[in-house]
């Protein structure tokens, strides 16, 4: 299995898939073509076999479609029997209600992730530490 690395533009976020387990999805998430950015980001998932897996969402803004997609990737990630420990770290800015409960939402769709919420007082960026550790 290959890693899945997608340079951020204007309007699609940066993504970093390792089949390690180690998974980053940041910035904004406003594609054209949403089922084009998801589509293979859902099939990794489904096909992954890492035993821990930490998916970091980084998500400064993402768009309704997006946020239907997100949640229909957690959900894959929660069903693979390969993963044994999916650990959720939700990253949002402290004045940013709306994506907080959206990530409630999404772990109480969830029967086995498990959900970190990490608050900030400004928008960071995790690509150079995912990329080192």
């Amino acid at each position: 299995m290959n890693p899945i690395i997608i340079e951020p533009t204007e309007h699609s976020p940066l993504v970093n898939f390792d089949p390690g387990g180690k998974l980053l999805i940041e910035g904004r998430s406003i594609p054209e073509d949403v089922n084009k950015l998801f589509s293979p980001l859902i099939e990794f998932s489904t096909n992954l076999k890492a035993k821990n897996v930490v998916f970091d969402v980084n998500l400064e803004y993402f768009n309704t479609a997006t946020s239907k997609r997100l949640l229909e990737l957690l959900k894959h990630l929660d069903a693979n029997n390969k993963i044994e420990s999916l650990l959720i770290n939700w990253h949002y800015e402290s004045d940013d209600e709306d994506s907080m409960e959206i990530a409630e939402i999404y772990e109480e769709c969830l029967s086995r992730g498990q959900f970190r919420y990490h608050e900030h007082t400004e928008t960071i960026s995790l690509a150079k530490e995912h990329l080192t550790n």
